[in-house]
């Protein structure tokens, strides 16, 4: 797509008027001779008078200084059409500029139209100086020359017509760039394609049913050879004129129509920064300017599901999107992953905002690719923790047996970053829905679960000793007895049993395992523990 500037233009390009004035012209100086052809050469307007030596050379006389006259006239009439007024001085308001780009906008919209008036006028004088000069020879004659001029004419302004409608497209896109088609009383489609019915082949086909009645009033002027030369010529130019301007206006329809489909393909194959030019002054530019207006409603349709997945989960945006969201939830298998940054509390006192802001972007950032990568699902960030849940909105199969693998990843990727948190993990059965009023609410779940990844996650957290005895140690991770029981064997085998802990705010003892890898003995007195872990390990998993 050529390039195409932001605002509308205060002149109509030079190379766009000269290519229409040369058009123009020459469309014109070729109608004009195939007339004289005609009339001179075709048409019996010979027998017409009694001296048609006087008759042809008054009529030439007459063309060569009068066709010359007009046209320089049109030309200039048209060139002066085609220039739009001066911008406003250099400090212009809002107001003339939007009054300055409306006149612009009605230049080159109206262009065509414009330069088809000023065709016809001269073809309309023409019409009638010939039929009063000729009148003085014979009416016959007048109204023969008069009704071959007017045909010739409509037909000759037709073709010119077509041709500045192709030529001013690159004007009319830059016009439309700024603002979308809305102009009224301009040719339409239906208009268009009936008048290149009309002008291209009507008007042509109405010379030759002229011609043959005319056969029959004077039959004495039309031999059988006269009349055959005389249709065949006029067949011939009905033919090809009619060719001429149902090409040229075949020409706007499918190009217009072409660059909608290549744009829509483009859509389909994702490229949501496709443009069409607009370029047409019919409903074709409504089409242009429509799809234009569709593909920037795509845009911002895939920029808020970007954004609204970034803050809620691309499953939960999914299905708001798609209109499936009402308040209340659902009872889910879930597993439950709690994360919370050690020392925040002090960094936050101790270092700029932008710095603690800057570290927890990173600490997160391992949060969410940890997450993520093992299918889980983080939903909602609380100041320096997060909640991650796996086995909601969307089902995965083992959440628990993920959330674990997780757990594990987590700790060593933020171990490398030289970050301490504490990671609690839970399974079990959770309410999974929207919560909140109709006019606020999130995704999120609700359950025991929940509540006891967030204790263990503090457990994890508050020391690195766990039991007062400090018979066992480990760094910073801790999961329950039921989220082991949930995973799968090759999973379970990774975690050890250490203990049972009554944890804030609960009525029953939750058993604490840890990863192998990072457990470490302290006391010679482990049997319970191994007890715990015997048990829990020989419990058949899910």
């Amino acid at each position: 797509m050529p390039d195409e500037t932001s605002e509308t233009p205060h002149q109509v390009a030079l190379s766009t008027k000269v290519l229409v004035g040369a058009l123009i012209v020459v469309s014109n100086v070729v109608g004009a001779a195939i007339l004289v052809g005609l009339g001179a050469w075709v048409l019996p307007f010979r027998a017409l008078v009694s001296d048609e030596t006087a008759a042809l050379r008054t009529n030439l006389l007459l063309l060569g200084g009068y066709a010359p006259l007009a046209g320089l006239a049109a030309f200039a009439f048209g060139w002066a059409w085609l220039r739009v007024p001066e911008p406003p001085g250099p400090a212009p308001t809002a107001a003339e500029l939007a009054c300055h780009r409306q006149r612009a906008r009605r230049v080159v919209l109206r262009a065509p139209v414009r330069l088809a008036v000023v065709q016809a006028v001269p073809w309309t004088i023409g019409v009638a100086l010939f039929a009063v000069v000729d009148a003085s020879w014979s009416r016959t004659l007048a109204g023969a020359v008069a009704c071959m001029i007017a045909l010739g004419g409509i037909a000759t302004v037709t073709v010119a017509y077509r041709f500045s409608e192709l030529v001013m497209r690159r004007e009319v896109a830059r016009v439309f760039v700024q603002e979308p088609p809305t102009e009224k009383g301009l040719p339409g489609v239906a208009v268009r394609s009936l008048g290149a019915w009309v002008m291209g082949t009507g008007v042509p086909l109405l010379g030759v049913v002229l011609t043959a009645g005319t056969s029959l009033i004077y039959a004495d002027y039309f031999t059988v050879q006269r009349l055959g030369l005389v249709v065949l010529v006029l067949a011939l130019v009905s033919l090809s004129v009619g060719f001429l301007v149902t090409v040229l206006s075949s020409t706007s329809i499918v190009a217009s129509v072409t660059a909608v489909r290549r744009a829509l393909r483009r859509v389909e194959q994702g490229d949501l920064a496709t443009r069409v030019r607009v370029s047409d002054t019919t409903e074709l530019g409504l089409l242009q300017s429509g799809f234009n207006t569709m593909v920037a409603g795509l845009r911002e349709r895939d920029r808020v599901r970007e954004l609204f997945g970034r803050q809620v989960g691309e499953a939960v945006a999914e299905a708001a999107l798609a209109g499936d969201v009402e308040l209340g939830g659902e009872v889910r298998e879930v597993a439950v992953l709690f994360v919370d940054l050690v020392g925040s509390t002090a960094l936050a006192a101790t270092r700029p905002p932008t710095e603690v802001v800057a570290r927890l972007n990173v600490f997160f950032t391992e949060v969410v690719d940890a997450v993520e990568r093992h299918g889980g699902w983080v939903n909602k960030f609380e100041g320096d923790a997060a909640l991650a849940v796996f086995g909601a909105p969307q089902h995965v199969d083992g959440p628990a047996t993920r959330a674990l693998a997780t757990a594990r990843e987590l700790a060593d990727r933020l171990e490398r970053r030289g970050a301490h948190a504490g990671i609690g993990v839970s399974a079990g059965e959770a309410v999974a829905g929207h919560v909140g009023d109709a006019r606020r609410y999130e995704y999120t779940v609700i359950g025991d679960p929940v509540n006891e990844a967030a204790r263990l996650c503090d457990l994890a957290k508050r020391s690195r000793r766990w039991g007062e005895s400090g018979d066992a140690a480990w760094r910073g991770v801790a999961a329950s007895g039921a989220a082991l029981e949930r995973a799968d064997r090759d999973e379970a085998r990774r975690w050890l049993v250490i203990g049972a802990e009554r944890l804030r705010g609960r009525t029953a003892d939750t058993r604490v395992a840890v990863p192998r890898d990072r457990h470490v003995t302290t006391s010679l007195d482990v049997t319970a523990a191994a007890t715990l872990d015997e048990a829990t390990n020989g419990v058949t998993r899910r």
